[in-house]
């Protein structure tokens, strides 16, 4: 299709879908055919200053909202969610490229996300203490913030902006303004029509694809008072600084390089299972996915072979072929990206066992397809083992020892998650106190917590006081006021009056 007859989507705001008058557009492609699909406007300054201001307008009347109304919304729109979940899936899987299983659980964490929302009455409630002094009482009250914004990433297009952001936010009593990612938007964008048709006042939710030029205004704008990022450690540090400088709260998930610990007693089979899923699941391409396994040396090779031949028996394809169990990455640079990683690992001398570049997938030559690649005798001198790849790249690094595993695990500076293989309770439970990683799994491949309790990065992979998920979010996007009272007799004021009274003027 020629790329002047592409649909133009718009930014929706203030309760519509308005025609950008930017100049720039951002194509949108299908990683499973290479073909364009849509062109995403880059907003200008004015549109996402009137998102904005459209939110801060909404913000008095929906703070005054009850919490029972809001959820009440929330759970109409649940219903969408769920009555549409065939059509958001489709687009997770024609934007972003993750085959349809995940496509599905990718709109699936937005509408469990969405469900603890709709618990909110409950969450939101405070405390209270009578006589805090003879006749005084203390209530603290959890109340909105005002006009918060999410800043996207391109790897989760439902779960991240319309799971781990925009239904908290909003349920709080907050309005929103979403920037999401300009290759992965069209989720978003028909996300908000369902917040519409489930009757959320105009202006509460607005989503404007714009580049990192315009969303400097969402990190400096005075009304906006809150901000959530998802992306990359350096521009996660960036966001942090500079919206935190402009007094707003900040949560900045970012990078990872997240490891597992096999020790020698861990069963190949079922373990070898269990790192397939969360090293190659999503392509890789996700902040908890498991690149990097630290063996124990006596049963590396096995479980290195065993790790090859489930990844030759995975069929490689479309997103939407609903066998796929490997689809493509998510753009033709991503790919470069990777793949120029997987040069620099054979360059640095690691044991290239199974090599998925010039991958071919019949009918869809011009898609974004990696397969599986497997690194052998990676060292903690090479960079393929330290940095984060975000691909379906595995790294596999030998010790001697649970002692010499967990020291090497804790020396990288990311922090996302770990994971330890074992059938020994002792070593697992040193594991999990002496683990720097903030979700720890054991005998689970990705320790990504349900939606009721937070999602817990460490060291450079979070800055920030409060996570998302759980009552993390829900102190994260409202403040605390306290309030102390205490009420007279009126007949002991008439007393007091009179007995205190000297008879001046």
């Amino acid at each position: 299709m020629p790329q002047g007859t592409l649909e133009r989507l718009r930014p929706y705001i203030d309760g519509a879908y308005v025609q950008s008058r930017t100049e720039k557009f951002t194509t949108v492609y299908d990683p499973s055919t290479g073909e364009a699909i849509a062109q995403a406007p880059c907003c200008t300054q004015q549109e996402v200053d009137a998102a904005i201001a459209a939110a801060a307008a909404a913000y008095p009347a929906w703070k005054r909202t009850p919490a029972r109304k809001r959820a009440q919304l929330m759970y109409n729109l649940r219903n969408l969610i769920v009555q549409h979940m065939d059509e958001l899936t489709m687009l997770v899987a024609r934007e972003n490229g993750k085959a349809w299983s995940e496509a599905a659980g990718d709109v699936g964490k937005a509408l469990e996300m969405t469900e603890l929302a709709c618990s909110a009455p409950s969450l939101l409630m405070g405390e209270s203490l009578q006589d805090t002094s003879s006749g005084y009482d203390t209530v603290l009250y959890r109340e909105a913030l005002g006009v918060c914004a999410g800043i996207a990433p391109w790897n989760f297009p439902a779960m991240i902006p319309m799971g781990w952001m925009a239904p908290l936010a909003i349920v709080c009593g907050n309005t929103f303004v979403l920037k999401p990612a300009s290759t992965t938007p069209m989720t978003s964008l028909r996300f908000a029509r369902l917040y519409e048709e489930a009757g959320f006042p105009r202006g509460v939710l607005n989503v404007v694809p714009c580049s990192r030029v315009e969303a400097e205004t969402i990190l400096t704008h005075p009304q906006v008072k809150a901000v959530t990022f998802v992306g990359s450690t350096s521009v996660g540090l960036h966001v942090y600084s500079t919206a935190a400088q402009h007094g707003k709260r900040v949560q900045a998930l970012c990078e990872a390089k997240n490891h597992a610990l096999v020790l020698r007693d861990a069963p190949i089979t079922r373990t070898a299972a269990g790192i397939m899923n969360s090293a190659f699941g999503c392509a890789g391409e996700r902040c908890m996915a498991l690149p990097c396994v630290v063996v124990e040396e006596e049963i590396a090779d096995a479980l290195v072979a065993e790790l090859v031949r489930l990844c030759r028996a995975q069929k490689v394809g479309p997103a939407y072929d609903k066998a796929t169990r490997l689809g493509p990455v998510g753009s033709l640079s991503h790919r470069k990206f990777i793949t120029d990683w997987i040069e620099k690992g054979v360059a640095e001398g690691a044991q290239l066992v199974l090599d998925g570049r010039g991958v071919q997938v019949p009918g869809y030559e011009g898609g974004y397809y990696l397969g599986h690649t497997i690194f052998d005798h990676v060292t903690e001198e090479m960079t393929i083992g330290q940095r984060e790849v975000f691909g379906p790249v595995l790294c596999v690094k030998r010790v001697q020892s649970f002692e010499e595993g967990l020291e090497l695990m804790n020396r990288n500076p990311f922090a996302n998650g770990s994971v330890i293989f074992t059938q020994n309770g002792y070593y697992a439970r040193e594991f999990v106190m002496r683990t720097d990683g903030g979700m720890v799994g054991v005998n689970v491949g990705i320790p990504v917590p349900m939606g009721a309790f937070p999602f817990t990065g460490h060291k450079q992979s979070f800055f920030g006081d409060l996570h998302c998920h759980g009552k993390d979010a829900f102190r994260f996007y409202t403040e605390e006021k306290t309030v102390t009272t205490r009420w007279f007799d009126e007949e002991e004021m008439k007393k007091e009056h009179v007995d205190s009274w000297d008879g001046s003027l």
